[in-house]
């Protein structure tokens, strides 16, 4: 409440600053990233699936407030290609430069100046020293003050791991008595947070696969920065660096499916952040061995549970992957990226995606995003028409579904995992729900199981557009996948509806699919699935 307070009244002051010195010139930084450039020409401009053109007004009415922060964020300096167009890095460091007086507009916002920063420092590290411009220098000065005065104790999570990031990048770039403040201050927050954020099982504790792909490649380039300058200041934290991030690859590695993309839990969608395959090629560039995910399984079938996220991943030799939610809301403090999608899960086989959850094609506070973030947009049990965590506002989560009785079982033949969630007890029927996965070879068999008192229970299986859905009678439906392979679903202890829906797998997209909503008959429903 303290930060909340601060951050509400604070006002940015232009203060006094040393000139700008560069501590170590190397110009070395590698040539790897993952990102698509958003600009050929500087002058048009995509971003979150929609191109404007940019004439140089910095907040332009009509644009999102993402879109402009993307602007703002300057990827492009590092994008794919960047190296080759100089000339147009420097314009677009020109252009902000002064398109963004102190301290007007979103550019000034502390998440945008520390991506922005980062992305000029790695940029910086690629000229020839006679090539920096000592506007260039005197601005990022500026900026850094203007993050230090602003870091983001309000909002914690990845927003103040990024503000970290960017202190220690600058204050490796620039010396004096600033650099080596911004530096240590940057070491020290980020070693606080690194510690904090990163469960022992690997998971960013925000549990999105998307951010956690975006912080693993913030530890890389840590190592990175440490690798290139030689800072004594930084090789002592490459040993924590490099344990988390192995670590979290670990837990990344199993909430990607066979398609090599992530899963879609919590807020999630494809192009804002690396692949595990961008994260891998980055480690072999920095050395650093991860074994996991080089020679898949080798039993038909295999399970892990992660116990500290609570996320749950099963394994077929036949390309499949199961990947299931019985994670309580995170971070329980700051659970701005959290779905109301307790006991749901996504399913892959033959490397297809089978059940998709519903991803997100946008952030703010409209009907669509909440509509996005409810339990009936993802594969599992809505009571009443309610959500089992109650999302709100965009980026804000009440009465939270607490999971318990969680129990997870791997033989060579099966794997098994239960939960029950304690989402509806906030109703007056007090309804627990319960369900239990149970994998085999050449089967997947899910039963729901409620207790309690309830007017109306739903199940949901959202399909991936890529599956064709054949309706054989009232109970079993043919799922013909790409390719010729066929899946057998069988729902027992329900009526199922065949209906249109919506998946969103990136940013300004909505893709039509068809989902199975199924209202159950009695207290248990069961779903089968079998195929050769």
């Amino acid at each position: 409440m303290f930060y909340q307070l601060v951050s509400r009244f604070r006002r940015l002051r232009k203060r006094p600053l040393p000139p700008a010195v560069v501590r170590n010139h190397v110009s070395t930084w590698p040539s790897i990233s993952y990102m698509t450039p958003a600009t050929k020409d500087g002058k048009e401009f995509t971003f979150l699936g929609l191109t404007e053109l940019f004439g140089g007004d910095w907040s332009r009415s009509g644009c999102s407030k993402l879109w402009l922060y993307n602007l703002h964020y300057q990827d492009d300096l590092n994008a794919k290609g960047a190296r080759a167009n100089d000339e147009l890095c420097h314009q677009m460091i020109d252009a902000w430069i002064l398109g963004n007086p102190f301290p007007k507009g979103a550019g000034w916002e502390p998440y945008c100046i520390s991506l922005r920063v980062v992305n000029w420092v790695k940029y910086f590290y690629r000229l020839e020293r006679s090539q920096l411009n000592s506007e260039w220098l005197e601005s990022l000065s500026s900026q850094t003050d203007a993050l230090e005065q602003q870091l983001e104790f309000h909002l914690l999570a990845n927003h103040l791991f990024a503000n970290a990031k960017a202190l220690v990048f600058v204050g490796t770039f620039l010396g004096g008595k600033q650099g080596d403040r911004w530096l240590h201050l940057g070491l020290k927050l980020l070693e606080k947070e690194i510690l904090e954020q990163f469960l022992n099982d690997g998971a960013h504790y925000e549990l999105s696969p998307m951010y956690q792909a975006i912080l693993l490649w913030d530890l890389a380039d840590l190592q990175c920065l440490a690798k290139v300058t030689g800072l004594p200041e930084l090789e002592r934290h490459v040993g924590l660096w490099e344990a988390k991030f192995s670590k979290g690859m670990g837990w990344l590695y199993r909430m990607t499916h066979p398609d090599g993309q992530i899963a879609f839990f919590n807020d999630a969608a494809f192009n804002i952040g690396p692949t595990f395959h961008d994260l891998q090629k980055y480690a072999d560039q920095l050395g650093i061995s991860i074994p996991i995910g080089d020679s898949g399984t080798v039993l038909p079938i295999a399970g892990c549970f992660m116990k500290e996220s609570g996320y749950a991943s099963v394994e077929w030799a036949a390309h499949g992957r199961l990947i299931i939610d019985v994670a309580f809301i995170g971070a329980s403090y700051q659970p701005g990226h959290a779905h109301a999608d307790t006991l749901s899960c996504e399913f892959s086989l033959f490397g297809q995606r089978i059940f998709v959850n519903s991803g997100i094609s946008q952030y703010g506070e409209d009907a669509e995003r909440t509509r996005q973030r409810s339990t009936a947009a993802h594969n599992t049990l809505e009571v009443d028409g309610q959500n089992s965590s109650e999302v709100w506002a965009g980026f804000r989560v009440a009465r939270r579904a607490q999971p318990f009785d969680v129990e997870f079982s791997a033989q060579v033949e099966d794997v098994a995992i239960s939960a029950s969630h304690d989402g509806y007890h906030r109703l007056v029927g007090k309804v627990t729900h319960r369900r239990l996965w149970v994998a085999k070879e050449n089967s997947l068999i899910i039963e729901d199981s409620l207790t309690g008192v309830w007017a109306e229970a739903k199940v949901y299986w959202h399909f991936h557009p890529d599956i064709t859905i054949e309706r054989l009678d009232d109970e079993r439906f043919l799922l013909q996948l790409k390719g010729g392979s066929n899946i057998m679903l069988h729902i027992m202890g329900g009526e199922a509806k065949l209906l249109d829906g919506t998946w969103h797998p990136r940013f300004g997209e909505s893709v039509v699919n068809k989902k199975l909503v199924i209202n159950i008959y009695g207290s248990k429903m069961r779903t089968s699935l079998h195929w050769r």
